[in-house]
């Protein structure tokens, strides 16, 4: 049964005793094995966070900044997004009985997200600009009873370092590598404090199944945290271009970000892991998320398909050590951004059994 990431990690979240369990079942999503690394030598993880409620890692931070603004007396809270964000701060804040407000790009948000965010009831505001300039706009609602609940708020990555503790208690051990998708950059950031945190006291049970897990016999010693690795599009790679992108572009719109928000600390995340953040064409990207979803049984939008193609990437490069295991997150559920997929051309097929039988026997023979 999924208890939520506050009651599986309060011990270890900042929250105030006052603080409700706001919850919508998020956290204890699965990591899987994949067959991709083998060529390589490699061992290949994936930990599928569009599992989550709303369908991406954002409901982890959310649940923590949601619950800790309600502990503080906010009524309202607001947020920038390029979708995952609002539809996550939307679900949580109709759960904690808040109003929420969105700001969102114009025109540059996917179908699947827009509609999550008004199906929560969500107050739009429809910025004419790019996320960057929405969450300028964002930074003049702070105060007077409404709480921002981007990855500006501290908060938000204390609930997204819970996948982290996850992930070690999962593999049993810290893996050797993480590899994450790159946008406004508070993901990786939480992602260190998280792996950081695990290394300086270790970990002794598993908080989502009530101490039945081989994990739980006994405790387990610190360990070194995982090298870290980002990846960004190329035509929103900031932290490649060492400056802001003034108007990124890429299909992958859930990292269409020119200006990221936790920049400094993604950056020193990196640095102290001895880590690095690199760059993928979109063909690159789109080509890692069609192969995730053919090859592996797993649908994820095209940004989070970024963290597999880079470890690809890197492994064909001879970038990484014979046997090394690998965490590639993903971010967020396909059905969240399906405006790229394109549908392959369909056999036809009248009524008719022999019409229908013919047709089979084609789509099998791969006709």
């Amino acid at each position: 049964m999924k208890k939520g990431i506050i009651a599986a990690f309060r011990g270890r979240l900042p929250l105030p005793p006052s603080a409700p369990n706001i919850s919508l079942g998020e956290g204890n999503t699965p990591l899987l094995p994949l067959t991709l690394g083998e060529k390589y030598g490699i061992q290949i993880h994936a930990k599928v966070e569009g599992a989550n409620p709303t369908g991406s890692f954002k409901d982890r931070g959310m649940a923590v900044a949601v619950a800790s603004a309600k502990a503080e007396g906010a009524r309202a809270v607001v947020c920038a997004s390029t979708g995952n964000t609002s539809s996550s701060a939307a679900a949580y804040a109709a759960r904690a009985g808040m109003v929420c407000v969105v700001l969102l790009p114009e025109g540059k948000v996917a179908a699947g997200k827009t509609a999550q965010t008004v199906a929560h009831g969500a107050r739009i505001i429809r910025v004419r600009g790019n996320f960057d300039e929405a969450m300028a706009a964002v930074r003049e609602f702070s105060g007077g009873g409404v709480a921002i609940v981007n990855s500006t708020n501290p908060m938000r990555l204390q609930g997204q370092k819970t996948a982290a503790f996850e992930v070690c208690e999962q593999l049993g051990k810290t893996p050797d590598y993480h590899s994450l998708p790159v946008g406004n950059a508070g993901n990786i950031t939480a992602h260190w404090i998280g792996y950081c945190e695990t290394a300086a006291r270790g970990f002794s049970h598993c908080s989502h199944c009530d101490g039945k897990c081989p994990f739980a016999a006994k405790e387990k010693p610190p360990q070194k945290p995982p090298v870290m690795l980002g990846f960004q599009a190329a035509g929103a790679a900031p932290f490649v271009r060492g400056a802001p992108v003034k108007n990124p572009e890429t299909v992958a719109t859930a990292i269409r970000i020119g200006n990221p928000q936790s920049f400094a600390a993604a950056n020193a995340a990196v640095s102290e892991s001895g880590g690095r953040i690199g760059e993928l064409g979109d063909e690159e990207i789109l080509a890692a998320q069609k192969t995730l979803a053919q090859k592996e049984g797993i649908f994820c939008e095209p940004a989070s398909a970024a963290s597999v193609a880079g470890v690809l990437k890197e492994a064909a490069a001879g970038n990484f050590p014979r046997g090394a295991q690998i965490v590639c997150t993903l971010t967020g559920h396909g059905l969240k951004d399906p405006d790229v997929i394109r549908g392959e051309a369909a056999a036809e097929a009248g009524p008719e059994k022999e019409s229908l039988r013919a047709a089979m026997q084609k789509v099998i023979n791969g006709g």
